[in-house]
């Protein structure tokens, strides 16, 4: 059984590092008010102590096996390979982990490293409520308090996770404000652990936010890559032709790309929604329509109206709808090293259907984005051709908005 005991060692002298400072070449770093430079600047000493320290990783791995389950499994879809025709499609099935999405490894690395600071709470944004699931599991493992922070919007649509939540002991707070959406929730717990940095640790759930959270949090994330290139060597003695995985802040993608990245023949591409089309403001298409910006305390591509403001972004997936995206993600597509497409509201609606009836597997809806393409892709690819696309959750909490919207279509 493949088994992964160490998170990748930071190089910047690499085109796929941050240097110093944060940033992956004209994106990242920390543009942070003065009040947060010092608590944050804590983390990153914490963070980079903890990731040199062979205790950390092995608590950090135990927990990982023992806990999640990890390896996860990497299953060959092979009705779907037979419907689409085309390239052998594998799901790396994250949705497998303990909690029912790939958010579990980062979380338990952020509440162990939060536990090594003498931190009592954590808190933090969740959009879909994976994160927030994810993060209480951790906090009431270690024995530490939970804070999650989701837009209004979210709360009514992700009812099922908001009570996981409740259950695990987690304080949930409804943000009203704005959009009601993910980014107005980071803003809501940012503010709250501003006030009281020493007390809490922000958990960031993606490859979002000021160095060091886009560098750790794909660290965490980074055992996906590195068991799926591990088996996928073992079940075809090759890499991957192509690597699809959902982006919305892009943690699920970082975490299937990153053992990739230096093999020049693997295709990586990102999808983003298009909501209900890129002619209007209902979607959340970042890297395609984005331009640079400073978003949360990182300079990356931003979806901003006339006035430098984030715009209101939509995508049937509340784990996605993020007007921003990970810096990690707009070096990428800048140097020319990932491709980032989109997947409308209807194509991911098919995808979700098309999977669940040919597999017996009911993803996410930001799971169903990187299917919608692999519907598209497979097709044009040889037969000995193969994809991993990155099954990132679950569908149990979409079950019902699906059933709603497929009633009103």
């Amino acid at each position: 059984m493949t088994q992964i005991s160490s998170l990748p060692t930071e190089r910047t002298d690499s085109p796929y590092r941050a240097d110093a400072a944060g940033f992956f070449g004209e994106f990242g770093g920390a543009a942070l008010p003065p009040f947060l430079v010092e608590p944050i600047a804590e983390v990153a000493a914490a963070y980079a102590a903890a990731a040199a320290d062979p205790a950390f990783q092995d608590e950090l791995q135990a927990l990982l096996a023992k806990y999640v389950g990890r390896p996860s499994l990497l299953y060959f879809a092979e009705n779907l390979t037979r419907e689409l025709g085309g390239a052998r499609v594998y799901l790396k099935r994250e949705d497998l982990n303990h909690t029912g999405a790939h958010k579990i490894n980062h979380c338990l690395g952020e509440a162990l490293l939060a536990k090594r600071m003498g931190k009592t709470t954590l808190i933090a944004e969740t959009g879909a409520g994976q994160h927030g699931v994810a993060l209480a599991t951790a906090a009431t493992l270690l024995g530490l308090k939970c804070e999650i922070h989701m837009g209004a919007i979210d709360v009514a649509k992700q009812h099922p996770n908001v009570v996981r939540m409740e259950l695990l002991g987690a304080s949930v707070v409804a943000v009203e404000e704005g959009g009601k959406s993910l980014k107005e929730a980071v803003d809501s717990a940012f503010g709250v652990y501003a006030a009281a940095p020493d007390e809490y640790f922000f958990a960031i759930g993606s490859v979002v936010g000021p160095h060091p959270y886009p560098s750790m949090v794909r660290d965490f994330q980074s055992v996906v890559g590195r068991e799926a290139r591990a088996q996928l060597l073992e079940a075809e003695g090759k890499l991957p032709d192509a690597l699809v995985a959902a982006v919305g802040g892009g943690s699920n993608a970082m975490g299937l790309f990153d053992a990739f990245l230096a093999d020049e023949s693997v295709r990586i591409i990102g999808v983003e929604p298009a909501g209900e089309g890129l002619d209007g403001d209902r979607h959340a298409a970042t890297m395609t329509l984005g331009t640079p910006g400073t978003l949360h305390g990182m300079h990356t591509k931003v979806l901003q109206d006339e006035h430098g403001e984030p715009a209101p972004v939509h995508s049937i997936a509340s784990g996605i709808d993020y007007p921003g995206v990970g810096p990690q993600h707009a070096h990428l597509a800048q140097i020319g090293r990932a491709e980032y497409v989109t997947a409308s509201d209807a194509e991911t609606l098919a995808a979700f259907q098309l999977l669940t009836r040919t597999e017996g597997i009911i993803p996410a809806l930001e799971s169903a984005h990187a299917l919608a393409h692999v519907v598209t892709l497979a097709p044009t690819l040889p037969q000995d051709a193969v994809i991993i696309a990155n099954l990132s959750g679950r569908g149990d909490k979409d079950v019902d908005f699906v059933a709603e919207r497929l009633r009103g279509a």
